[in-house]
C-alpha cells in the first residue's frame, strides 16, 4: 500500500494531518487528542483515552514507518504531506465556505426558482440534489 492509500484508509490518520497542517506542521498530542475527539463528536474521558490508545499503538507508527511524521516527547511534526492527499481534504479557510455549502445554498435557490415557476420536475430534482449536498455535508463535517 502506498503511503497515500495507508493515509486515506483512516479518518484518525487524516485528521492528524489536517491538524499539524493547522498548526504549522507542529503539535502536541494532548491537543491532537481533543482535536480528533471533537472532530468525532465525543470528547468523553473514555472517548479521548480510546484516540491516545489507537494513535500511540497503530496510527503514529505507522505514519512514522512511512516517513510522514515524527514523534518525540509528546510532540508531532509533520515530515511531509503524501502525494494526493490534499486533494482529498477539504481545506477550508476560517472566513470561506465548503463546497457541500455551497451547493446546499445553490440547491435551495434551485427549490425556490422551481416553486415560483411552478415547475414540479425542476423543484425534485433541486430537493434530490440538496439531500446528496447536505448528507456529504454531514460526511465533510463528521471527518475533517
Amino acid at each position: 500500500m502506498g503511503t497515500s492509500a495507508m493515509i486515506l484508509g483512516n479518518d484518525r490518520r487524516i485528521l492528524v494531518i489536517e491538524y499539524l497542517q493547522k498548526r504549522e506542521g507542529k503539535a502536541d498530542l494532548r491537543e491532537l487528542v481533543e482535536y480528533i475527539a471533537e472532530k468525532e463528536g465525543n470528547t468523553e474521558r473514555k472517548h479521548r483515552k480510546s484516540i491516545y490508545v489507537s494513535l500511540m499503538q497503530t496510527h503514529i507508527p505507522k505514519m512514522q514507518r512511512e516517513g510522514v511524521i515524527s514523534y518525540e516527547h509528546g510532540t508531532i511534526k509533520l515530515i511531509k504531506v503524501p502525494l494526493n492527499v490534499n486533494l482529498y481534504m477539504e481545506v477550508v479557510s476560517k472566513n470561506d465556505i465548503s463546497w457541500s455549502t455551497f451547493y446546499i445554498g445553490t440547491s435551495l435557490i434551485f427549490i425556490a426558482a422551481g416553486i415560483f415557476l411552478n415547475d414540479p420536475p425542476l423543484m425534485i430534482a433541486a430537493i434530490i440534489y440538496t439531500l446528496i449536498a447536505f448528507i456529504h455535508h454531514q460526511k465533510v463535517r463528521r471527518v475533517f
